[in-house]
């Protein structure tokens, strides 16, 4: 019985570490970030995750293009636009909301929007 329920558990987590990546992809908001303690609600910014790793970043109408990869833990998600290539360590996710940090920005929350 403990064979079986520890098989059970290591197939579960190995379903959801191949989701991560495919559940990335789409339209995110920006509804609330925290830096050195001070927290906003920034205004019409989104990340665009499309496959192949191509990257859209959108504030206030202006968009630049980038590059996506998440590693392959689910940890670390890396988002590269021009030279600039930020690091952001994945606090929580899932199909619908998503929390990530970095030294650079702080804890940024997004929540994912239909189209």
């Amino acid at each position: 019985m403990k064979t079986l329920a520890t098989l059970i558990l290591v197939l579960c987590s190995f379903a959801g570490y191949s989701q991560t990546a495919k559940e990335l992809i789409g339209k995110w908001k920006l509804v609330k970030q925290t830096n050195n303690g001070v927290v906003s609600t920034p205004k019409d910014t989104y990340q665009v995750f499309m496959p192949e790793g191509k990257f859209q970043g959108i504030h206030n109408g202006d968009s630049r293009n980038g590059k996506w990869k998440l590693s392959d833990d689910n940890k670390t998600l890396t988002i590269k636009i021009s030279i600039i290539s930020i690091k952001f360590k994945v606090e929580s996710f899932d199909e619908k909301k998503r929390v990530i940090s970095s030294d650079k920005t702080g804890t940024l929350e997004y929540e994912k929007v239909e189209e």
